[in-house]
């Protein structure tokens, strides 16, 4: 995960990113802002694979049904917000609320963008095991048993980058679990040891997290974490809670918000769940489809769900 969406992956506080190619692109945007409004729009691209799902499916189906030109700008998270902010891009389609600075100085003070709902993306994050272990061994999911299977997991509750701030240790600590974090050393070694461990059934216990691609390939079970103890009504950001919720919210440039054009209604009506972000990603990232090629076939794959999200259909 990045710097911003590593919120989510933190107290599920967020993920982010920062690529200097995607300024590049931005700052060709910013040059060539004399051309006449409404023939583009620009959409800001995360470099996470559910983010780009997002961008993909959303710039296929502006192009394809509604005529509108799509520029796809991978750019940070912080610049994209800038972007917002001075019209070089019109739409942030999944924002977990790492900048909260960004979205009091340009939705509340400045009013330079707005919110434009929900994605329909739930950011969760958790405890699993592979579903062929929990099958076999079905106590493992209360979390009260997980000293008794302590050993299968050699003792470890496995994680990804030693980066990734977590709540793991003081979750451990309050439970009294025989558990300790290890890092796998990153996001792909933790994949790795996933699908290994899914594919034969071995004893793994992981940090884990939606969305993600890699759900639409292995099933995880979860354990069922106490989400109302003493400790964390006292102090819910350091101790043993289950981790909370969030959704990812969408934004638009005021002015291009406020044309009501059907781009602008298209991108307000844009949601979609957990699992279509899931498939789409993993049609990029798994099966090494381009974004657009991914986009094409979930599109044509689902004509309903577009349907509903086309001008006219969604009143």
């Amino acid at each position: 995960m990045r710097n911003c969406r590593r919120a989510l992956i933190s107290a599920i506080a967020v993920l982010g990113l920062t690529l200097s190619s995607g300024c590049a692109l931005l700052d060709e945007r910013v040059a060539g802002a004399g051309e006449e409004p409404g023939e583009r729009i620009a959409i800001a691209v995360p470099d996470w694979p559910g983010g780009q799902a997002n961008a993909a499916v959303a710039g296929y189906v502006l192009e394809s049904e509604l005529g509108v030109g799509v520029d796809l700008v991978p750019v940070d998270q912080a610049r994209a917000w800038d972007g917002l902010n001075d019209g070089t891009v019109q739409a942030l389609l999944e924002d977990w609320g790492g900048l909260p600075e960004k979205t009091e100085l340009y939705v509340r003070q400045k009013r330079s963008v707005v919110d434009a709902g929900e994605l329909g993306v739930t950011g969760h994050i958790g405890w699993f095991v592979p579903k062929r272990f929990s099958d076999a061994h079905p106590d493992v999911l209360d979390w009260e048993n997980l000293n008794d299977f302590a050993e299968d997991f050699n003792g470890e509750l496995l994680q990804a980058d030693a980066a990734y701030a977590t709540f793991d240790a003081a979750i451990i600590e309050e439970l009294g679990l025989d558990l300790t974090p290890v890092a796998a050393g990153s996001e792909s070694a933790l994949l790795e040891s996933i699908t290994e461990a899914s594919r034969t059934g071995a004893p793994l216990l992981t940090y884990w997290w939606q969305p993600h691609w890699l759900n639409a390939e292995v099933e995880m079970a979860e354990i069922r974490l106490p989400r109302h103890t003493l400790g964390c009504q006292s102090d819910p950001a350091t101790v043993a809670c289950a981790y909370p919720d969030l959704s990812p919210r969408k934004y638009l440039n005021a002015a291009f918000a406020q044309e009501d054009t059907p781009a602008a209604d298209f991108l307000r009506a844009f949601e979609w769940s957990t699992d279509d972000q899931n498939e789409v990603a993993r049609l990029i990232e798994a099966e090494g489809l381009s974004p657009g090629a991914a986009a094409e076939r979930w599109v044509t794959d689902n004509p309903e769900a577009v349907a509903g999200w086309l001008p006219g259909q969604h009143d």
